[in-house]
């Protein structure tokens, strides 16, 4: 059973209940209640932090999106669409214990050739990391800080 541990982002008001020995948290998205893991522990705080603290609408999120790479089907942890139905924002979760690496870069780099989405973000909850992609140069620039939905949309648009 995974103990919730402090993450070096703002508190939010997760619900949490118990049933079985097992702690289960809703996900307000998906509008219902998932086993808690430290990977889903760090999803709930982000998708808390996008829409409270940088304006992402939680109806431009979706959870769990699949893919087909190198015919095998894979799921992405976070995408967030701007108002035009454009996917804008690629995100990897991993456990708060999980060191972050160029495998977990890659991880998202492979997702994202499906994708081709302008800005990435990888996450254990601790540590975060951003991108921006540019795919006119092949190119990337890491940013300090995520932009917030009005500031991503129009900059991405352009």
């Amino acid at each position: 059973m995974f103990t919730p541990i402090p993450l070096n982002l703002p508190p939010c008001a997760l619900k949490l209940t118990q049933s079985d020995q097992q702690t289960y948290v809703f996900d307000v998205l998906r509008k219902k209640k998932l086993l808690l893991t430290p990977e889903e522990w760090v999803r709930q705080h982000w998708i808390h932090y996008l829409h409270n603290e940088k304006g992402y609408p939680k109806s431009l999120m979706k959870t769990e999106g699949g893919l087909v790479l190198n015919t095998m089907q894979k799921r992405s942890d976070l995408l967030v669409y701007d108002s035009f139905g454009s996917k804008i924002l690629l995100a990897e979760f991993k456990a708060p214990t999980v060191k972050i690496s160029e495998k977990t870069f890659s991880q998202i780099a492979n997702y994202n050739k499906v994708h081709k989405i302008p800005l990435l973000l990888v996450s254990n909850g601790i540590e975060h990391y951003y991108c921006r992609i540019d795919f006119q140069r092949e190119d990337f620039t890491f940013l300090e800080d995520l932009p917030s939905f009005q500031t991503a949309s129009l900059a991405l648009r352009r």
